[in-house]
This record gives C-alpha cells, structure tokens and sequence, in this order.
C-alpha cells in the first residue's frame, strides 16, 4: 500500500474474520472477488466494496477477482465492462493492482457448467420446472402455496430443461425453481425461481443461451467455481444467505465451499445510490451524462478532481459494519480537504473580475513578486507573479455599501492585496448601468514586505491577478447535486435536484496556471481547491471545482435552523 496516500490498513469484523480464518488453517490463501452489474456505471458505494475486497485480498497476500454478474441480457452494455474495468483500474492500480486475480471474469463464462449443475438439481429431485406465469409464481410464493407443477417426475423435468435451451418455449412460459419450502418463514427459501427463458442477444456470450441463471444460482456457483473463500456482500443480500447455502449444499459440492458475509452498504447525504435513479438521471438528461462531475459515479468524482487516494481514505474512514447508518457528505468533502490541503499548490484566480487602476503606482513598472505554492509542504517551493498599475480583484471582495464588520474593499477603506502592498479604494466608477466597472485606489508603495510599513496591519486580505499578464479560464463551479439531505425522502428524488449545482465563469488566471497539468490538483486560494477538466483545450483551460475550502453547507443548515 501506498503510506504516502492512504491511512493505516483498517480492522472490522470481516478483517477478523480473515485473519482468523488464517491463524486456524481453515484456508492457506484467502480469494474474494468485487461482482458488478453490467447494467450501469459505478459510484461511490461500489468504490467502498472495491476498497473492501481488494483491500483484503492486498492485506492478506490474497487476490481478488472482478466478475462480471452478466445474466440479465437486455440490461447489459459492453460499454458498462469498459467503464467498470476503468474505474477499477483507476481507483486500485497504484495500490493493489497486484491482487487484481483476472481482468474481467464473466459469469456467462460459466453459463455452461451452470447448466450442468441444473441438471444435477433436477436428478436430485431437489429442482422442477415450473409452468405458471410470472405472475402466478410471485402471488403462489406470497402465500405459501404449492405450484401444481411441483411434483413432476425426474425424468420430466429433465426433458423439459433441455428443452427451454433448446429455444422451444416462448419467454416467460416455463422457468427452473428450486424444490425448497413453499411455507418456509424467509421468503427467499419459497422454491425460488433459479432459470427464466429470455431470447435476448448477450453482450458475451451472442446469442448462445435463451434461459439465464437468476442471482442467487449464479453468484453462489461462480464462487465456488473460483474458489472464493469469503463471498462479501451488502447486507440486503442477508435474507439470500440461507440460499446460497442450500445450494451448496444441495448440490453435494466437495469443499473448500464460499461463505457469504454481509456488511452495510454505503448510504450518503445530499444523494442517492440506486443504480435505477442514476440511470434515470442520465436518460432524462438532467445531468451532462455518467461522468457528469455533480454524479457520484466514480467517473464523474475522478472528472471532478477527486484522487484515488482521496477516495480510498474516505472508503476506510466510514468503516465497514453491519448496521445500516447514514453518512454525511460532509465527510467526503472533509477527507478530499485535508488530502489536498497537504498536496495541493496554491495559484491566483479571480473568479468575477472587477479591474482595479492603483492611481499613484507607476506606469509601465512591473515587480515580479514572491509568492508560496504551498505553506504545508516545505518542498513545494516558490513562484513569482507579476505585479503592475492594474489588477483584477473578485466582486465578492468589494461592497459599496457594506455592512459592519466588513473586512474587505470598500469606499475609503483599505485591504492588503496577497503577496503584495495595501491599498485603499478612493472612487468607484460605474458604467451607463449603474454598476462598478472599476475601482481607482491608491497603493501604499511602503508596506510590501521589507518596506518601512510592511507591518501595519489591516484586517482585510484578498487576492488579485495583474490584468496585463492575466490569462482566461473557464471555470465550473460544482455543488451538490441535491438540495435536501434525503432525497429519497421527498417522494420524487428529482424535486431535490438544486438548481444551483452548477455555475459556470469566465474567470482571470495567473500566467503560472499555464502549465497545469491533469494530474495534478490546485487551491485557487480563498476559493477552493480545483482540477483540470478534460474539455480543456491548449487555447482555453476548463476548471471544474472539486470542493469548497469550508463546508459552506454546514453554514447554511445552521442559518435555517
């Protein structure tokens, strides 16, 4: 593991589990695997299992597979594969990339070994085809009765299987169920369906197959197929233990047999986490797609500017347990701030610019100042930026009216400019519409550093780019993309989207932004800390803001509270 990037290995009750199970002997190598869906991107959640199995397997010198749970054919995308193995890649390589046991596996690859286990179920007389509609089976298994096609002999059920992959039936008219207890108290044990006919082309596999496993047949059966030793899951997959256990078991499988444990899933603020509602989100074009930086998608937080290592940290900060809790937003933010508090160099960006004319500075002089990239790394070194007559401070650091306690420009007061002198504003001139369109403001030529009144002090600093050495940026000021804690508490999440998630400027930059690289993350300094988007382009950069310097929600909850 990268020391540099990551906090200290964590311990939970699954790692205890592990490092038992290795002290007694009852495994010698430990195999755990990260089984998506498919059907969509992955977001933050899937990053805590990520973080989870591939953290094991690197802890314990073990490896962990990715598997693709490809049986549903008319929701999956070789698109999702490659967007799936890319996340992966991005978030683990620098760290576990050794663990990684083959990249993909593919449940479909089992598809045929799965269907000669169906077929030992139904010799064992433990599996019967079933010929009630969907319907039927659903209502059947809600009050405990028997299906009238339960008791058919062996050998019928045998015949009947081979043909449904034989193609001989039409969707929906036959499915495979296991032989259990139609009055068992879980649900899951009621004769659940393990096969359905579905004539759909696979993304894998063509068109191969017209029957596909169901979850539970599959997942239990390709762990054992693997050899995975523990079968990690959320804990809604709790109630579905029973039955992968009864399979093995019905089955007779020869040991080392899988065990599944289950942890909580990761529930956010300010967000949702069904795959389902993403997806509606990015059909209903209410974001800019799956990588859209207000998405918790791992791509659309890797194109915000998050680190892999930033999400990391936040996956073994939450901890791993077996009760459902809901964590804040806030957490995340605060663990991508301190990560790039530590790394990240500082530059001067004026976000909605208001020239300055400093009237009794120089005409034609230009200073090239000192300035620090960054005063938590002492190797960071120093940087000059250009210093001349006009100057480009924020509009959010000027008010013409302020009220009391207003520590930044105002009409007659003065404010230090960062790395350089005291000024004071002495008129404010406005445009044919009334607004400022300049400030004309005298400069104190004696309190930059090392002049006779560098030590007066002033209780306002704000920050500021030379308007002739200023370069043009566009920046993209990101929020959160829901304005309600819960928003699956309001019904209709999409009634909390925030209509303020996304602001977009045309900003001034200092020249040294110029050679910013994508890799790389920045504090624009009093605003927040920023990456390069991929729009950028060698005439234009693009900046998406990955997160504020303050939690400015935590304020604003406080307000209205």
């Amino acid at each position: 593991m990268n020391k540099t990037a990551d906090v200290t290995a964590p311990s939970d009750f699954i790692r205890e589990v592990v490092a038992d199970d290795l002290r007694t002997g009852k495994h010698t190598k430990i195999v755990t695997r990260f089984p998506p869906e498919p059907n969509g991107y992955l977001h933050i959640g899937h990053a805590k299992s990520i973080c989870l199995n591939f953290g094991i397997a690197h802890e314990f010198n073990g490896v962990c597979n990715i598997r693709m749970d490809d049986t549903n054919p008319t929701k999956e995308e070789t698109e999702y594969v490659d967007s799936i193995m890319a996340d992966v890649h991005w978030l683990i390589d620098d760290w576990a990339d050794k663990n990684l046991g083959g990249a993909p596996l593919y449940t479909s690859d089992y598809f045929d070994r799965l269907y000669q286990f169906a077929l030992q179920l139904i010799d064992k007389g433990k599996g019967y085809v079933d010929d009630m509609t969907p319907e039927e089976t659903d209502e059947f298994r809600r009050l405990g009765k028997e299906s009238r096609f339960r008791n058919r002999p062996i050998a019928e059920n045998r015949d009947l299987f081979e043909r449904m992959k034989a193609g001989e039936f039409p969707d929906g008219t036959r499915t495979l169920r296991a032989k259990i207890d139609v009055n068992a108290p879980n649900v899951w044990l009621r004769d659940p369906v393990l096969y359905r006919i579905r004539h759909a082309s696979h993304h894998h596999t063509g068109d191969k197959w017209c029957i596909y496993p169901m979850y539970d047949w599959a997942h239990t059966l390709s762990d054992y197929i693997e050899g995975i030793t523990h079968s990690i899951c959320t804990l809604e997959f709790e109630v579905h233990r029973p039955l992968y256990d009864w399979i093995l078991q019905a089955l007779e499988l020869s040991p080392p047999v899988p065990h599944q444990y289950e942890f909580a899933r990761l529930n956010l603020t300010y967000a949702v986490m069904s795959k389902r509602k993403l997806i509606q989100l990015v059909r209903e074009k209410l974001v800019n797609g799956w990588d859209d930086p207000r998405m918790l998608t791992i791509s659309g937080l890797r194109r915000r500017g998050v680190t892999a290592s930033a999400l990391r940290a936040f996956a073994y900060n939450i901890g791993i347990t077996k009760y459902p809790s809901m964590t804040d937003m806030a957490v995340l933010d605060h663990t991508i701030r301190e990560e790039f508090n530590r790394t990240a160099e500082r530059r001067l960006v004026v976000l909605h610019p208001i020239k300055v004319v400093l009237t009794n500075y120089p005409e034609g002089k230009v200073e090239e100042l000192e300035a620090v990239n960054n005063p938590e790394d002492e190797n960071a070194g120093r940087r000059k930026v250009s210093f001349g007559r006009e100057l480009f401070i924020d509009a959010a650091d000027f008010m013409e009216a302020p009220p009391p306690k207003y520590f930044r420009l105002k009409p007659g007061g003065e404010v230090r400019l960062k790395y350089a002198y005291i000024i004071k504003c002495d008129e404010v001139i406005k445009d044919g519409s009334d607004n400022v369109s300049e400030l004309h403001c005298t400069v104190d030529l004696e309190s930059k550093s090392g002049g006779a009144t560098s030590n007066r002090k002033v209780k306002g600093t704000i920050h500021w780019v030379s308007a002739a050495h200023a370069r043009d940026v566009e920046v993209r000021l990101y929020d959160r993309l829901f304005s309600e804690a819960e928003p699956d508490a309001a019904g209709d999440f999409k009634s909390s989207i925030n209509p303020n998630s996304l602001e977009i400027v045309n900003a001034k930059c200092e020249p040294a932004l110029s050679d910013a690289t994508p890799e790389k993350r920045y504090q624009f300094e009093r605003l927040g800390y920023f990456a390069l988007d991929p729009d950028s382009t060698a005439s234009k950069q693009v900046w998406n803001r990955t997160v504020t310097l303050k939690d400015t929600w935590a304020k604003e909850a406080k307000k209205s509270g």
